[in-house]
Parts: C-alpha cells; sequence; structure tokens
C-alpha cells in the first residue's frame, strides 16, 4: 500500500483542488515525508522547503495557478512547489546534471512564472506581472511569497514603495521564520487576521476612511492617524501600512485553519490596492534533525533520513574557505585595524570564525549587498582596513557601489570573492563567472587569483598592505590543492607573477585556481615530446608585462587560462600585446575562458572537462595551436 496515498493523487493543482479541505492536513505530511525523501538522495536546501509546506498547499489550493502568478522569492523554499506542479517524478534529480534546477526557472515550468536564486526579487517581479495584467486588461491574481531574511533588502523595500504608490492589486506573503517583531501566534491572532482580512471589516475601515475624510483639516488627518495607529496597535502592521499595503496578521503559517479562510478572503478581496499577509512559519519543520539544527538544515548533502547524519566525504585538504578565514583571524590579530563584513553568509564565507574571535570587528549586514560595500567604503575612508567577503555571484549585485563609492573614490576596500569559478549543484545562477570582467575594465583596481590555499595565505597578507586602492582577491570553493601552509603569509610584490616550469615549445599562463591543471597539462605535452613553461600569473591588474613580453617572445603557443568568463583576464593579456605590437611577432596566443552561455547545475569536475578547462582540455587547445593532430605527436621515448 503506497505511503503517500492523498499525494499520488495530484500531478498538479488542479487535482489538488478536487481534494476535500479536510484532507489537506494529512496531504501536508505526506507532501513533507516526500520532500525529506527527496533531498535525502540529492542534498539541497531542505529546511526552507519544510518550513513551507502548510503555505505552500494553501496557496495551490486557494488561488488557481498557473492561472494566478505565484512568484516565490529566491527559491530555496520551492521542493514542495515542485512536487505538487507536475515534477514530483523527477524530484530525485534536483540539482543533478540535466536534472531539476534547485530553483524556480521559467525554462522548467509554467507554475514558475519568474525565475529566482538572488533574494528579494520577487515583489518587483510580481509588480511587473501585476501592471502588465491591468494593462492587458486581463484578470488573475498576482502572488508573491518573501522571506524575512530577503526583506533585509533595500529592493523589496523599493518594490513595495513603488506598488503602495501604484495601488496595484498585488498580494505579497510574508514568511517570517525568524523575525523577532512577530507577536506570539494564537487563536486570538488568527481570528484578528481572519477578521481583518474579511470584505465586511474592510467596507467599516474604507466608510470609516471616507467618514474621516468629513471632518475639516487637521480633524482629518488626527482621525486618520487614529485609525492607522489603532490597527498597528493591535497587528503591528504599521510599518507596511506606511508603505501602502493592507496589512494582514500574523498567522500561523502552519495551521491550515487559519490559512486557509485568510486567503480566501484576500483572494476574493474587493480591495484595489496591495495587500501583505504576515504568515509565521518554523524553517525545518516536522523532520527533528532540521529543527534542532543551528542553521535548520538550510543546505544539506546527502542524507540518513532516519538519523539526519550527512553524507560528506572525508576532506583531502583544508577548504579555500577555512584557509581564508585563518589568513584573516592571524591578520587581525596583529593589526586592529582589520574588520570583516558579510552580506548573510557568515558560515558560507568563513566570517563565523572571524567572528569568534573578534565579534566587535565582525559585520553581517544582511541581505543587502549594495550597503555593505559603501559601508566598506565608510569604514576605509575613516582609516579602518575592511574586508568585504562576498560570494562572487552575490556581489554582482552591488556593482554601482564597487564602482562610484569605492573605484572612483579609490578607497582601499579588500574584496575577497568566495565561490570563484565554477560552483556544482547551484547552476547558473551561482556560478563565479564575471567577477574578473566585470572588476577587470575598473581604473585602479588589483586583482589577485590564489592557485593554491598557501597562494591565498600570501594575497590575505598582500591586500593587508594595499592602502591606497581598492583590490580584489578571488578563489574556488571546496578543498585546496593540499599543499603545506606557512604559519603566516608574506605579502606579494604588487603585479609580478611566478614561473612553476620552465619548457621552450608551450607556454601556459595560468590565473586562478586552474593552475594544478596546467601543470598536469604540461607534463602530458612533455610525454609527446613538445615542452613546455607554466606559469602563475597572480595578478590581473595590474598585469605582469615583463612576464607577458618574455612567454610571447620565448614560445611558439601562449595559452591563458582562467574560471572566467570572456573579457578577463585572457583579454587583458591580449590588450597589452596588442598594444605593444606583440600579437603578430610574437607566440599564437589562445585564450581559455569560460563559454559564452550560461552553465546549468552540474558537478564541476566534468563541466570544466566539458568546457576544456581540464588538463585534457589545455593539452588539446596546445596541440590544435601548434598545427597538430592527437596522432601527430608521439612520446618522447618513442
Amino acid at each position: 500500500m503506497s505511503k503517500t496515498p492523498l499525494l499520488d493523487k495530484v500531478s498538479t493543482p488542479s487535482d489538488l483542488r478536487l481534494l476535500e479541505e479536510g484532507d489537506l492536513q494529512a496531504l501536508a505530511e505526506e507532501l513533507r515525508t516526500e520532500t525529506i525523501d527527496a533531498v535525502s538522495h540529492t542534498g539541497g536546501h531542505l529546511g526552507a522547503g519544510l518550513g513551507v509546506v502548510e503555505l505552500t498547499l494553501a496557496l495551490h489550493y486557494i488561488f488557481d495557478t498557473p492561472q494566478d502568478k505565484l512568484i516565490w522569492d529566491v527559491g530555496h523554499q520551492c521542493y514542495p512547489h515542485k512536487i505538487l506542479t507536475g515534477r514530483r517524478d523527477r524530484i530525485r534529480t534536483l540539482r543533478q546534471e540535466g536534472g531539476l534546477s534547485g530553483f524556480t526557472s521559467r525554462k522548467e515550468s509554467e507554475y514558475d512564472p519568474f525565475g529566482a536564486a538572488h533574494s528579494s526579487t520577487s515583489i518587483s517581479a510580481g509588480l511587473g506581472y501585476a501592471i502588465a495584467r491591468d494593462l492587458k486588461q486581463e484578470d488573475h491574481r498576482v502572488v508573491c511569497v518573501i522571506g524575512d531574511g530577503a526583506m533585509s533588502a533595500g529592493m523589496a523595500y523599493e518594490a513595495m514603495n513603488n506598488a503602495g504608490a501604484r495601488n496595484s492589486r498585488l498580494i505579497v506573503i510574508l514568511n517570517d521564520n525568524d523575525m523577532s517583531i512577530a507577536p506570539p501566534v494564537g487563536a486570538m491572532s488568527a481570528h484578528l487576521s481572519k477578521l481583518l482580512s474579511s470584505q465586511s471589516y474592510q467596507s467599516v475601515r474604507s466608510f470609516g476612511k471616507s467618514l474621516s475624510q468629513r471632518f475639516p483639516g487637521a480633524l482629518q488627518k488626527a482621525a486618520q492617524r487614529a485609525e492607522e495607529y489603532a490597527r498597528g496597535f493591535l497587528t503591528g502592521g504599521t510599518l507596511f501600512e506606511e508603505l501602502g499595503f493592507y496589512y494582514v496578521g500574523p498567522v500561523d503559517g502552519h495551521n491550515l485553519n487559519h490559512l486557509l479562510p485568510v486567503l480566501k478572503n484576500v483572494r476574493d478581496t474587493e480591495h484595489d490596492g496591495p495587500i501583505l499577509v504576515h504568515a509565521v512559519t518554523q524553517k525545518g519543520k516536522g523532520y527533528p534533525p532540521a529543527e534542532e539544527a543551528k542553521d535548520k538544515y538550510h543546505g544539506v548533502a546527502k542524507f540518513d533520513v532516519v538519523t539526519g547524519e550527512q553524507a560528506k566525504a572525508e576532506p583531502k585538504a583544508p577548504s579555500y574557505t577555512s584557509v581564508y578565514a585563518k589568513a584573516l583571524i592571524g591578520e587581525a590579530e596583529r593589526d586592529e585595524r582589520i574588520v570583516a563584513i558579510t552580506a548573510a553568509m557568515p558560515s558560507g564565507t568563513g566570517l563565523d570564525k572571524f567572528g569568534e574571535h573578534f565579534p566587535e570587528r565582525t559585520f553581517d549586514v544582511g541581505i543587502a549587498e549594495q550597503h555593505g560595500v559603501t559601508f566598506c567604503g565608510g569604514l576605509a575612508a575613516a582609516g579602518m582596513r575592511p574586508f568585504a567577503t562576498i560570494y562572487s555571484t552575490f556581489l554582482q549585485r552591488a556593482y554601482d557601489q564597487v564602482v562610484h563609492d569605492i573605484a572612483i573614490q579609490s578607497l582601499p576596500v579588500r574584496f575577497a570573492i568566495d565561490r570563484a569559478g565554477l560552483v556544482g549543484a547551484d547552476g547558473a545562477t551561482h556560478q563565479g563567472s564575471y567577477d574578473i570582467t566585470y572588476l577587470g575594465c575598473l581604473p585602479g583596481f588589483i586583482l589577485m587569483a590564489a592557485s593554491d590555499e598557501a597562494e591565498l595565505m600570501h594575497m590575505v597578507a598582500t591586500q593587508v598592505q594595499i592602502d591606497d586602492r581598492p583590490s580584489a582577491l578571488r578563489y574556488p570553493r571546496g578543498e585546496g590543492q593540499g599543499v603545506e601552509l606557512p604559519e603566516q603569509g608574506v605579502p606579494l610584490e604588487i603585479g609580478k607573477g611566478r614561473i612553476l616550469r620552465e619548457g621552450t615549445k608551450v607556454a601556459i599562463l595560468s590565473y586562478g585556481g586552474r593552475l594544478g591543471e596546467a601543470l598536469k597539462a604540461a607534463d602530458e605535452l612533455a610525454a609527446r615530446g613538445l615542452s613546455a613553461t607554466v606559469a602563475d600569473a597572480r595578478f590581473a591588474k595590474p598585469l605582469d608585462t615583463d612576464l607577458v613580453r618574455r612567454l610571447s617572445a620565448e614560445h611558439e603557443v601562449l595559452l591563458t587560462l582562467e574560471e572566467g568568463a570572456i573579457g578577463g583576464f585572457g583579454s587583458q593579456v591580449m590588450y597589452w600585446l596588442a598594444g605593444e605590437g606583440l600579437l603578430e611577432s610574437g607566440a599564437k596566443v589562445r585564450p581559455l575562458y569560460l563559454p559564452d552561455h550560461f552553465i546549468d547545475h552540474g558537478k564541476p569536475d566534468k563541466q570544466y572537462q566539458a568546457i576544456g578547462l581540464s588538463a585534457e582540455g589545455i593539452v588539446a587547445s596546445a596541440l590544435r595551436s601548434l598545427g597538430y593532430n592527437d596522432a601527430d605527436t608521439r612520446p618522447a621515448t618513442a
């Protein structure tokens, strides 16, 4: 007999809406079980999805999706949504090559009207859908679900301010799983929410407003203010009301007897403007290991459902992130001006460890990269030595601030860019592909990339000493190379690379984490009788032009190698050679970089191999550049 008899009847939300309301709580338990089992096979974001099981069911039950547009913010919580919207048969392919995305995706389903993997976008996108609906004279609802963490980003408030000013019909569900401002949620608050969302209350409130408008001058303002503050005192919704939203809540996001009537009222309301429903949920709900974990099982590897134990491989070397944290802690022990800043990712960036040593010098600004970068600018201008520790893909969100508030003012903010290069299962939205390019075009920036964890320590020490301009250090996700680590980093000479192996035929100039593959490629070329030089550029700006000149002059082929998109390190080399008139007279230059398309989720090693950035691909590029077919070369001993 099936363990999920109700869920087996539901392929799409139209099937869900055939069930009786009394069946939904049992269905929620089946949906939660299915989500846990699926993620135990694939790994992924578990806690957020478990926290919205009942909310997901209620939204699809009450609203006519996909005709009504349901827009999820970030997408960490979308696995139950995917199971209910025709993707249950593929749910165990989550984040696997060729499988389902770990986030919402327009190309994947009509039930995903807007893709999301970075936060705080749902209200803006939803307002776009609402305005388009009105201009086209269509009739459907637009519902946005946004978490309390995502509400820490300024973009969410910009969207709410715009929506409130336009008075557009839009429903926002605030999924609050961590807000201390939320009052206790129980029968009284549920009754209040039901009352406040009802048509009768809204009619009375509209009458009250129209009546207050009949008072002259100051009395009218006083009456309106009294009504607003009375509601604010009862519900805590004054902030949202000030932004133009009709506030309903808080409501227990796990109690379907509370959720369903409120959502029905909101769906059927004649209120013209935007409405915000405040739903209080618990991350990891219904799975004890997740409820008890510090991070509520936000992101997990494959795990045992019974014990909750995750199947994490024993690391062969410390991670780049942990080495960065260790290096920064060591530097901060010697320099009290060093402060560390992250944007809602303290554990992901290693700054949780820094914070244990220096709690008063560690700043988590929330999901607010724009503020975080300019905050660093102020710290730098005041004589501190800030390290803005942000993933490559998240730093993109603050590019205007990097340009105007940091680069133009030559402020010595030190950017530590984690997750540079391909990151794997999170896919296109999280690949660290573009930072070399988007920072490389900015005058005055010093750009470095660590080829191993010892180099990372030296580069952290180098950044500490850069006091006259901004600098950026990039390093990959995952384990280091296993090299011996120094006691402390030693500052490098700015703009100088290093040669690791001398050869005569081919030169491989690597920038960043592909250096190990370059050395393997040199071994393979040597086995074919082709001598290769391998150099570590260390810096993309300022470029080691003496090194580039020498490699170009002394070899037939010069390959540049990087984990970045077109326009990055290879372009810096090509532009300089062209400007010096050396492209025509020197070696054939062949840049190797990430392809000009978005790279979906998969295992990075396989992806690097597929795009020609593995040792095998480097060898093939060298052979083609020399005019050889693979069969044309033989081992030197042949």
